[in-house]
């Protein structure tokens, strides 16, 4: 009865908070929804500017292969002067540059072209060099072929590799179908850290802390109840963005068991939300227990796996990331809802997060007792 008068007290505070609640719907609903829709890895309507000196068929040719969805030809330019204004005021991001003698140099040992890109977004300027390769390898290709006088029977008796790329998951690589769910899971451990920890500081911002210590409830089961009105948010809330976000506006398709997600969901969620009570321990009021937030939630993200695979990281990062119970959930999520994988292949994650959720939440309860018992 202790424990369940202190839930619904919690939890009324919870409902009466309207600017937390608005935070709450905002993130389980739009945060995703402008994620997924706001943010792509892809290259779509790359500006480009073209300095076509040799104007010959062969340089018409290679320019109307950048083409969209890809690229997009905003001008022609006719000297230095222009490419570095187009560049330097950011209204082009790459320039194609042929040279005067290219058709000469096609006809002799083969004609080169400059690309030149702006690299401040490093991501969209890898992907877009990639697509130029791409363009100039296959049009190399074409004038090889016409040079030695190949015709398409003789070719198909050369000895070829026929490479058939096959893309598991996200057939389409939809940037949306992985900014969403990543934003999701990203929305759980935000909530998650903000409520708890923001519930607790309260209580010692009102003065009312002292309160809850000489009333007679026990440690745990005061740390019980800030959490608990957090996981029922989570576990209503997320329903929406499964099925009325990610399903329902990006049709992503979700192979995986929800009902062996949702309670590994909620785990982890008890797991975050152990660490917000922790940083409550620590912090004195809510803007230092923010500061604490952000230096514990970014480098989870950048840790988790979400946008370096754990392999690729430096030896000492890839160890301090197996401390991260983002790291675990988000291996999870992934496994679950986009490959559909059972527990055979999700078991380590579900372990990892048990493990550190129950360490979290003793030690938060440790550091309390200890806080308060001077």
């Amino acid at each position: 009865m202790r424990l369940f008068a202190l839930i619904k007290k919690e939890t009324l505070h919870l409902i009466r908070d309207k600017a937390l609640i608005f935070i709450l719907l905002w993130a389980f609903t739009g945060a995703v929804y402008t994620s997924g829709s706001g943010f792509t890895m892809e290259v779509r309507d790359f500006p480009i500017i073209i300095y076509d000196m040799s104007k010959t068929m062969e340089s018409r040719e290679l320019i109307s292969r950048f083409q969209k969805p890809y690229f997009k030809i905003i001008s022609y330019i006719e000297s230095d002067k222009e490419l570095l204004q187009w560049l330097d005021s950011g209204r082009a991001s790459m320039a194609v540059v042929i040279t005067s003698d290219f058709k000469r140099k096609i006809d002799r040992k083969g004609a080169k072209i400059q690309v030149i890109i702006d690299g401040t977004m490093s991501m969209s300027a890898t992907v877009a060099v990639a697509y130029v390769s791409e363009i100039a390898y296959d049009f190399s290709i074409e004038i090889l072929e016409k040079k030695l006088g190949f015709t398409g029977s003789f070719m198909k008796t050369l000895p070829l590799i026929d490479e058939r790329t096959r893309i598991q998951f996200n057939p389409n690589t939809l940037t949306s179908w992985f900014m969403s769910m990543l934003e999701y899971f990203n929305m759980i451990t935000m909530v998650c850290l903000l409520v708890t920890a923001a519930a607790m500081v309260r209580e010692k911002e009102h003065g009312t802390i002292e309160q809850l210590l000489v009333s007679p409830v026990r440690i745990w089961e005061i740390f019980i109840a800030k959490i608990i009105p957090t996981l029922f948010a989570v576990a209503l809330l997320s329903p929406i963005s499964i099925y009325g976000i990610l399903k329902g506006v990006f049709n992503v398709p979700l192979k995986g068991n929800i009902l062996l997600f949702y309670p590994v969901m909620l785990f982890y969620a008890f797991t975050i939300s152990s660490l917000g009570l922790f940083i409550s321990t620590v912090a004195r009021n809510l803007a230092q227990s923010m500061m604490l937030m952000l230096v514990i939630l970014i480098p989870m993200l950048f840790l988790s796996g979400a946008w370096t695979p754990p392999e690729s990281m430096q030896p000492l990062m890839r160890y301090l990331s197996l401390i991260s119970p983002m790291r675990y959930f988000i291996d999870f999520g992934y496994s679950v809802l986009f490959k559909g994988n059972g527990i055979k292949y999700v078991w380590q994650d579900i372990l990892g997060i048990l493990l550190l959720g129950t360490v979290l939440f003793s030690f938060s309860v440790y550091r309390f007792r200890k806080t308060f018992s001077k």
